[in-house]
């Protein structure tokens, strides 16, 4: 049903997928549990049986590499997770590509098992799968693994999934959820305010869009007031009820205390960070210097690129904006870690002037900034000039590999999410080059089908169908010597 010329009909037979499965497969391993022994009397005395339990495995579970090929698909063509199990239903190729034989009109798996899969495989797995694209780039020989001494550093913001953050809409948010919290804990409360919440919140907004401030400021003091009015009716009650109900209001009062502490002065109070999203207290707020988005919410993330190729060789995710030099490091550990396999590390890093000052914290690396024109060589002065390769590549991440918004929830997805976007841009990577440079494979497969079937390779039929896929196939030049 498919052309096996087909780059990632390709990239199927080149992905080391044994090894993968391999590297992931001790986060997947089961727990044994001890059953409950009962005696049974027969001929032979007393015997020790099982009791009969029901089950708590589950269904059973989906192939490893069919749920490792999601997410390289889900990244690479810019699909969500109910997108990517509906497309991969629909098409034979992706079904090929996840080690499929037979083509299947059904969905692999639902949705919400790729979000059990991505917790369960934690950073250090997403990083793994990272790392494997790295290998197949050197192996197919896409690259040389001369190439990754020299990288590219720089520093992007992504967005987390959540509404702009302003005053009143948090005021109203932390109003909802008092009141929701008191009703789960049975407390009663003598006003709930819910329709002139609404009202605040509506007027709020037109009177900003009106730049009526005066008026604005006057309806977001009356939220604080209501804010602050509940939280103190549902300490006074949840006191009087016992000490488990306090525990289990403690976040949301706390929640509630900080949006009305901040909503009221401008810098955060006591170097406690804003809360700027109710369901993401991990949020922050990032100022890059870009006169269209003067502020972005959400969480650094540092890429390491290549200087020549354009392979992205590591991508981390920094909570707490730290400064960007400060993240240097780090960065560069992880792409050590990930280039191992190729027996490389960075030598020379090429970094905008964000990163200055840092030289001694990284004494292993050459680091290299036009605030050094005047102190490094004519052949670094050269290849700065490669250094803003790396803004079209953030680009791409954002657009076509869903970097410009993170919607998986606390640090851990972010972290997740950086990586896989990287992953799943050296995946699109790897099929742009394949389709570029072509890769001799079918030699081999023909010569795999023989040994099956026990064959004598005849070598004028095989390089009469090499000669056959070349000239059929332009864009995948397959070299028949």
């Amino acid at each position: 049903m498919i052309d096996l010329r087909h780059p990632l009909a390709v990239l199927a037979s080149r992905m080391p997928w044994q090894e993968i499965e391999a590297r992931v497969a001790q986060t997947f391993s089961r727990k044994g549990r001890a059953g409950v022994a009962m005696p049974d009397l027969d001929l032979f005395g007393e015997q020790v049986q099982r009791a009969a339990v029901p089950s708590n495995a589950g269904r059973p579970r989906v192939a490893l590499r069919i749920m490792i090929a999601l997410l390289y698909l889900k990244h690479a063509f810019n699909e969500s997770d109910e997108g990517v199990v509906q497309r991969w239903g629909e098409t034979p190729t992706w079904q090929f590509f996840s080690g499929q034989a037979y083509f299947e009109h059904r969905q692999p798996c639902d949705a919400t098992t790729l979000i059990k899969f991505r917790k369960l495989l934690g950073e250090d797995g997403v990083e793994e799968l990272l790392a494997q694209t790295l290998n197949v780039a050197v192996d197919l020989k896409l690259i040389k693994p001369q190439e990754f001494a020299r990288v590219i550093v720089d520093s992007t913001v992504q967005h987390k999934a959540i509404a702009h953050p302003t005053d009143s809409r948090l005021l109203e948010t932390a109003r909802t959820k008092l009141v929701e919290a008191a009703r789960d804990a049975g407390i009663a409360l003598k006003q709930t305010f819910a329709k002139e919440g609404k009202e605040l919140s509506r007027k709020a907004g037109r009177y900003a869009h009106a730049r009526q401030f005066k008026r604005m400021r006057r309806t977001i003091k009356r939220q604080r007031t209501i804010v602050g009015r509940l939280q103190r009716e549902i300490e006074r009650k949840a006191s009087a009820i016992g000490q488990a109900v306090r525990e289990a209001l403690g976040e949301t009062l706390h929640k509630a205390q900080r949006i009305n502490a901040q909503s009221g002065q401008r810098k955060a109070a006591d170097g406690q960070p804003k809360l700027y999203a109710w369901h993401a207290p991990e949020v922050a707020c990032i100022s890059k210097g870009k006169a269209r988005a003067p502020y972005e919410f959400g969480v650094k993330v540092g890429i390491a690129s290549t200087l020549q190729g354009n392979l992205i060789v590591g991508a981390r995710a920094f909570h707490g904006n730290p400064y960007d030099g400060h993240t240097l490091s780090e960065q560069l550990e992880q792409a050590t870690i990930l280039m191992q396999d190729s027996r490389s590390k960075p030598a020379t890093a090429f970094v905008d002037l964000g990163y200055r000052g840092v030289d001694a914290d990284n004494p292993d690396v050459h680091i290299v900034h036009r605030g050094k024109s005047k102190r490094i060589s004519s052949k670094d002065r050269k290849q700065l000039k490669r250094r803003q390769a790396i803004e079209p590549i953030i680009g791409h991440l954002k657009s076509d590999h869903r970097m410009d918004r993170c919607p998986l929830k606390g640090e851990q997805g972010d972290r997740l999410h950086a990586v896989l976007c990287a992953a799943g841009y050296n995946i699109k990577w790897l099929l742009r080059m394949i389709a570029k440079k072509g890769v001799r494979f079918v030699h081999r497969l023909y010569l795999r089908l023989c040994q099956a079937a026990h064959l004598r390779p005849n070598w004028h039929q095989i390089l009469r169908e090499l000669a056959c896929f070349a000239l059929n196939g332009p864009a995948l030049r397959l070299a028949a010597a």
